[in-house]
Parts: structure tokens; C-alpha cells; sequence
């Protein structure tokens, strides 16, 4: 469990991004991962189950159905880490065939203390799994994996889910860079990428009838409240998802109702929002299948297989690190 001082540094962190993001003159924002508090995280694992969000249950499918050919392509011993491990439900068919090769470490990187708990409860009993959770960011528990890996051991790094749709596309890009810092020619990225489909069909996985994504993006404001001493009355906003054509991407946005003053005390902040302005808190890009590989080129990997699902338009991509596919510093167009 990470220091008091590093929880002090977390809500230090968070203040900050509160002030910094609902400050701005233009579109106001709050960063998207302070949406996953641990009744966030909860909140998000019952979108996944709703008949609207075929996403997860595509990553899960291809997963279970594609996990032999990942298992093959790369050479023993594997050490597993995955960013955002989320509850490892979706993960464990996967270490289930890897388990049955060789022992395997997984070490699932979470910011969530709760997640981990319950990543580590749905993978009991899977006897040649060794779990070693990390309570961290994405780049800084990566680091930490690589930092101690065995001799000669390949890491396969999991970014499941299309999490990289939450990322700005030259942000995305990144990132991956500097996940490719991490790793050695071998190593192996595993990512998930949400694909374009109907726009009617998008906009209803984010915005659900039964309101469900509306409570996990209002619990944004109720953390503000809990942890930072906000006094926003989450009653006061309603959630909007949009889809932005010219970015191909969802975004989630909190609509003030009428025009109201807030104010956050952690963060030494008071604003003013009018009827109809909104808090922009979340981005989703979706993706076409022939970009992915561009994208891992530009990030030091060759695209070495892509799976694409056959209910949902959802594909799991492996890349590979290699030697003669150096990091380049552009940006895509």
C-alpha cells in the first residue's frame, strides 16, 4: 500500500487537476481518471455487464478464443502486467493458458486499492499464478516490472479494453512511446481498440437507458465532495455523451442545470457555472482497423497479429518491440 505521504501527494495531485481543469476560460475538464474512486470502479464494472456496452464482452471473447495463438507466439519464461487491471476478470482465461505452459507472475497495475482486492479474489485458485499488484500509475508500475524482470524473461504488457481511446491521439501516441521504453526487442503489448461503428450505437453504449453511466460519471462530482471538500450538488447536472466526427470520439460531458457557484476547499477554488455549460470529463476515440498498425510503428513495435471481433467492432491487437522499429518522435497526421 502506498505511504500516507504518497496519499498525500495523490489528493495534492488531484487538487490541482480539480483547480487547474475547471479554471480553464475555454471548455471546462476534469481528467478521466479520477473517475475510477472505488465506487467509480464499481460503477464501472456494472457498465460492462449492460446489454448497450458490447465492448467488454468482445475484449473477453477474443481474448478466451485467441489466447493459444498469443500463448505461441511468444517464447518462454512470460511475465504478465497489465495497466488498469481492472477486477482481472477478463484477464484470467488468458493466464489460465499461459499457466498451463509454465508458471507466469502476473502483475496487475491499478490505481485503485479495491480493484487489486478483487483482481487478486477472482484469480484464487489458479495455482501456477503468482500475483504481484501494484498500486500505481500505468508508466510508473510498468517501470517497476521492467526494473525487476528475471534474465532472458519476455513481458508481455496487457492494455486491455481500448483504454487508449482515452487518450488524446498525439497523447496516445505518447504514451506508447514510452511504454516501448520500457520493454526489450521481444517484449509484446497486447491493446485493446474500440472501432468505429453507427454513431446511434456508440452514443448508447455511453449514455444507457437504465443510467448507469450517468451515475459513474456524476460520482466524479461526489468524489470532488468526499475527498477534497466540494460542495457541488450533483443534482444540479445531468450527464451528455457526444460524438465529436472530427476526432471520432465519445465524449462524456456534466451539464449544469442552472447557472450555480461552487467551490472546492483542497483546491483553494470558487467558479461560476451558467445554465447549459458543461464539464468535459471523459473521451473515447474509436478507431479504424488499418490505422493500428501505423500506430505501432510510430511507437518503436511491429503489429504482429490483430483479432477482430465478429459481434462487436472490437479488435485485440499484439505488438511486438523490435530492434529494427525505432521510437519516432512525429505525431500522427
Amino acid at each position: 500500500m502506498p505511504s500516507r505521504a504518497l496519499r498525500r501527494q495523490a489528493l495534492l495531485d488531484f487538487a490541482r487537476a480539480v483547480r487547474e481543469g475547471l479554471g480553464k476560460s475555454g471548455q471546462r475538464e476534469l481528467p478521466s481518471i479520477y473517475l475510477y474512486d472505488d465506487l467509480g470502479t464499481v460503477l464501472f464494472e456494472a457498465i460492462t455487464l449492460l446489454p448497450e456496452y458490447g465492448l467488454t464482452r468482445a475484449d473477453e471473447r477474443l481474448l478466451q478464443r485467441h489466447a493459444k495463438a498469443l500463448l505461441d507466439r511468444l517464447p518462454p519464461p512470460v511475465a504478465v502486467a497489465e495497466l488498469g487491471s481492472g477486477n482481472g476478470r477478463k484477464t484470467r482465461r488468458l493466464l489460465e493458458s499461459f499457466a498451463q505452459r509454465e508458471p507466469v507472475t502476473y502483475f496487475p497495475i491499478d490505481v485503485s486499492p479495491s480493484a487489486l482486492v478483487k483482481c487478486r479474489q477472482e484469480l484464487l485458485g489458479l495455482g501456477a499464478v503468482s500475483i504481484v499488484g501494484l498500486e500505481n500509475s500505468y508508466l510508473e508500475g510498468l517501470r517497476e516490472v521492467a526494473s525487476h524482470r528475471q534474465s532472458r524473461q519476455t513481458l508481455l504488457v496487457l492494455f486491455l479494453g481500448s483504454s487508449i481511446g482515452n487518450f488524446d491521439r498525439p497523447a496516445a501516441e505518447d504514451f506508447l512511446r514510452e511504454i516501448r521504453r520500457c520493454l526489450l526487442p521481444g517484449d509484446a503489448l497486447l491493446i485493446g481498440t474500440d472501432l468505429v461503428k453507427s454513431v446511434a450505437e456508440m452514443l448508447l453504449a455511453y449514455d444507457d437507458p437504465a443510467g448507469v453511466t450517468a451515475a459513474f460519471n456524476l460520482n466524479l462530482l461526489g468524489r470532488i465532495n468526499r475527498e477534497l471538500g466540494g460542495d457541488f450538488v450533483p443534482a444540479h447536472f445531468r450527464h451528455e455523451a457526444r460524438y465529436n466526427d472530427e476526432y471520432r470520439r465519445i465524449e462524456m460531458h456534466l451539464v449544469s442545470t442552472r447557472t450555480q457557484t461552487v467551490s472546492v476547499r483542497a483546491a483553494e477554488f470558487i467558479c461560476t457555472l451558467r445554465e447549459g455549460e458543461t464539464i468535459w470529463t471523459e473521451a473515447c476515440h474509436k478507431f479504424h482497423i488499418e490505422e493500428v498498425p501505423l500506430m505501432a510503428q510510430r511507437a518503436g513495435f511491429v503489429c504482429e497479429a490483430q483479432w477482430v471481433d465478429d459481434e462487436w467492432a472490437f479488435a485485440e491487437n499484439l505488438w511486438i518491440a523490435d530492434a529494427d522499429a525505432p521510437v519516432n518522435p512525429g505525431m500522427s497526421p
